[in-house]
């Protein structure tokens, strides 16, 4: 073997050593939001792990394809209460083994919350990565969650749960204060009535 050659070869392999120790780093924010990235983050319930054909985790043993997908494209459920669209939604994003976080809209905090995501008024809203999918079909969200990297089917270990919904625009930590003026004013006159299931001041 010429020395061009052998120096190419010794090269070549060393990338793919490195490569194979490459890291993993999964973080769980305040929300309870899951985050995979080869970067490690500053602080936060970090677990490290060696990329590969797959990552063991005790808590979730999420596969590395699966990982990547929700780091490059999470995906986020944006619902209410008694709509049976986010629950047929909601629905097949379990069965098809999608790790995703919910967002509750109940409040007009929540209703403000919603707008600066998009300016469609229809739930549920579906949102992987900076693909957004207002309403729930079927074939379009398997569209979308195929497009990104999801598996057609589940790939979860039947221990694997997703985190609790939590509100769209989450109650703001501010001393002293109790319920802000937008949620006291509620049915006071100067909200538009609900229509349907909609939270006060939303229209689906």
């Amino acid at each position: 073997m010429k020395a061009g050659t052998k120096f190419a070869a010794t090269v070549f392999l060393l990338t793919l050593a490195a490569g194979a120790q490459a890291q993993l780093y999964k973080s769980t924010g305040p929300d309870g939001k899951v985050t995979y990235s080869d970067i490690p983050p500053a602080k936060g319930n970090v677990t490290q792990q060696k990329t590969g054909a797959g990552i063991s985790d005790v808590n979730d043993g999420m596969p590395y394809e699966l990982a990547q997908a929700v780091k490059n494209s999470p995906v986020t459920l944006y619902s209410s209460e008694k709509c049976i669209p986010c629950d047929d939604g909601r629905k097949m994003l379990t069965e098809r083994g999608i790790p995703f976080s919910e967002k509750t809209i109940k409040s007009n905090e929540d209703i403000a919350a919603f707008r600066k995501v998009t300016s469609e008024s229809q739930l549920p809203l579906l949102t992987v990565g900076r693909n957004k999918e207002s309403g729930f079909s079927p074939s379009a969200w398997g569209t979308a969650l195929t497009a990104a990297g999801y598996p057609e089917t589940s790939r979860l270990p039947k221990t694997y749960r997703n985190a609790a919904p939590v509100a769209a625009a989450p109650a703001a930590a501010a001393p002293g204060k109790s319920a802000s003026p937008a949620a006291a004013s509620t049915g006071n006159g100067d909200t538009p009535p609900a229509a349907g299931n909609a939270p006060p001041g939303f229209r689906f």
